[in-house]
């Protein structure tokens, strides 16, 4: 059984430090704590469950949790996994704050950060793709803050790590499954929540960049819903209204069942084909009425469960992520494989 006492050996360090290190007690050099992990890792060591149970309690560790998910169930799911992780790790005494928002506005998402900051250890956030937003992430990162981003990233922050979906693989994914599913020229609405969440603007690109591939596709004009569905019904009818010609909408976003509302006004023979993301329990019904015809789903629930995952194994037991991105894989699904 590997010790304390024998990578302190090895490392040349006392036990102390060592236990410093890898518990996130009191002040190790950066590199010194570096090579420690890195020589526990190589060594497989395991902490004894019970002695890390005791040292969390102790050191009380706290995740906070900030989501855009008011009014957009894909989150339920992201959700549920966070909360089934917790009490996975409630035996370490860990504690996970949730807290949420409406839409994209970056003065309201600074606020809960600063609200946070001075209670947690960790921070999940899905951030809005705006300066002062990665400002703070990197504040809170300097301030020994362990952060990571879940389902969206921003540019350029200096978080741990990300966890979610490839967001441009999933714009190119959707438009070659139009192809796939119409097979002639199409009159395109392509429909989102906001250009200022990153992953949002990135299908954008994908979808568009794949569609460079397709002569006869054409795209009418971009809507934009701040991932609410009434204002995705209503912009989605007014621009079925002034686009009759529309054969196709592509949801890059949430807002799927108003946009499947706009849609059913239509009489069947003019209703254009809809694709979208997620399994959602509205966006199903929508599959059911035949409204939509096929999704991408970018698993939930496990990005949930695994951010929370990578928090606790930070906090308890001193691990860095293995890597940068934790890509969850875009998948095709039809009513008939949910």
């Amino acid at each position: 059984m590997v010790t304390m006492k024998k990578i302190a050996e090895l490392c040349g360090v006392s036990r102390g430090t060592v236990d410093r290190a890898l518990n996130g007690r009191g002040r190790v050099n950066a590199e010194t704590a570096e090579h420690i992990r890195k020589m526990a890792k190589q060594l497989g060591y395991e902490p004894n469950p019970a002695g890390k149970a005791l040292a969390a309690r102790k050191n009380r560790p706290i995740i906070g949790v900030i989501l855009s998910s008011e009014g957009n169930a894909f989150f339920d799911k992201v959700i549920e996994g966070m909360k089934d992780a917790a009490r996975e790790y409630a035996v370490y005494g860990l504690q996970v704050d949730i807290r949420t928002m409406k839409g994209y506005q970056p003065e309201e998402q600074l606020r809960l950060m600063e609200e946070l900051q001075p209670e947690v250890k960790a921070l999940i956030l899905n951030p809005i793709n705006d300066a002062r937003v990665v400002a703070k992430i990197d504040e809170l990162v300097a301030a020994g803050i362990f952060v990571v981003n879940v389902n969206n990233d921003v540019d350029g922050s200096k978080r741990h790590c990300y966890v979610g979906s490839d967001y441009f693989n999933g714009g190119i994914t959707a438009c070659a499954l139009l192809e796939a599913m119409f097979g002639r020229r199409a009159e395109i609405g392509l429909v989102l929540g906001s250009r200022q969440v990153l992953g949002h603007k990135q299908r954008l690109d994908g979808f568009m960049h794949r569609m460079q591939r397709v002569e006869d596709f054409h795209v009418i004009d971009v809507i934009e819903h701040e991932d609410d569905e009434i204002f995705a019904y209503e912009r989605t009818k007014a621009f079925l209204t002034a686009h009759p010609e529309t054969t196709a909408v592509v949801s890059l976003a949430a807002g799927v069942y108003g946009i499947g509302r706009a849609v059913m006004q239509l009489p069947k023979e003019k209703r254009p084909m809809v694709i979208a993301f997620d399994s959602v329990p509205t966006t199903v019904e929508m599959m059911k009425f035949g409204v939509v015809r096929a999704i991408i789903f970018q698993h939930p629930y496990r990005q949930g469960h695994l951010a929370v995952d990578l928090a606790f194994s930070y906090l308890v037991n001193g691990r860095m992520p293995d890597k940068q991105e934790y890509i969850m894989k875009n998948e095709i699904r039809l009513l008939e494989n949910l």
